[in-house]
């Protein structure tokens, strides 16, 4: 079950604690998604200040609920022409929240998200340049994203086949025993996503890619 922080952080460490009590009584494995206001990329000093400091607190009730893993939009590309830049900037600030949450004992999962519009980073190179260069750090794959933000163009078996092969290249097959994927029905224009949809309402063909999960024994939530 996912903890949604999207708007705020709607917990505090006593109902946390509940949380935690309930998951486990009940087994069940929790994630969190992070709050939308989120900009590791912003050009003003207090805006990256704020966002850091959002994401440190959020993790640290998701990490008292028992969340196994928090994930973000960590960026937008703000008219960026080299996206390169904009990667090396989320790099440094993620680094920076990963060694205050090491320092705290926190092992929360950290979990960079697929863009699913245009303007956002987080397209599959970004997030494992992230990971490969942060520790406690594995991207969130939102295929539906993926799907959205190519404009319906990553939507067959090889495409979705091509996701676990690069996730595996590079970051090991602790990656796919390690995995937090979201899927869902998309609506998308030339932007990229625009809003989601029940699965049968969406011409995204997640039958093929339920067939590369199986194929490749992917783990995870």
């Amino acid at each position: 079950m996912e903890i949604e922080f999207v708007h705020s952080v709607n917990l505090n460490e006593e109902t946390a604690e509940l949380v935690n009590k309930t998951a486990k009584e009940n087994d069940i494995v929790l994630t969190t998604h992070g709050q939308y206001a989120i900009n590791l990329n912003a050009n003003e000093k207090f805006k990256l200040e704020a966002s850091k400091k959002r994401i440190i607190d959020a993790c640290r009730i998701a990490e008292k609920a028992d969340s196994w893993s928090i994930c973000y939009h960590m960026a937008y590309y703000m008219g960026a022409t080299d996206k390169k830049i904009v990667t090396d900037r989320v790099i440094k600030a993620a680094k920076e929240i990963v060694k205050k949450l090491q320092d705290e004992d926190n092992k929360i999962w950290l979990r960079p998200e697929t863009g699913g519009k245009v303007s956002q980073w987080g397209e599959l190179n970004e997030l494992i340049e992230l990971s490969k260069n942060c520790e406690q750090v594995l991207p969130c794959i939102d295929f539906a994203h993926h799907y959205a933000r190519s404009l319906g163009k990553i939507n067959k078996y090889e495409d979705w086949k091509e996701i676990l092969i690069q996730l595996e290249k590079h970051l090991g097959r602790e990656c796919l025993d390690n995995m937090h994927i979201h899927t869902e029905g998309i609506a998308f224009t030339k932007n990229g996503e625009k809003n989601h949809l029940n699965l049968n309402e969406c011409d995204i063909n997640y039958k093929e890619l339920v067939k590369v999960w199986k194929e490749f024994k992917i783990k995870g939530v």
